[in-house]
């Protein structure tokens, strides 16, 4: 597994949900803002706290804890 060095897990911020940098902005919600098709530029602006090799890891992150993991699928 790659080394993620700009997420963290905390069990006492927002319950151990992975996040940024401690920032509380959670890896899902990058995740989320990519998948409405919102810019890297967009989110930037809106989460200036951010930078672009957090939403690069956040992106990566998720690709991984996905990886070959059955999820329920409408069919």
């Amino acid at each position: 597994m790659p080394r993620f060095d700009r997420i963290t897990v905390d069990p006492h911020q927002l319950g151990g949900v992975p996040c940024v940098r401690r920032l509380r902005i959670p890896v899902a919600t990058i995740v989320g803002l990519i998948a409405q098709r919102q810019t890297r530029e967009q989110i930037l602006r809106d989460y200036p706290d951010l930078e672009d090799a957090d939403i690069s890891q956040a992106l990566d992150y998720a690709a991984e804890a996905v990886r070959e993991r059955q999820l329920p699928l409408a069919g």
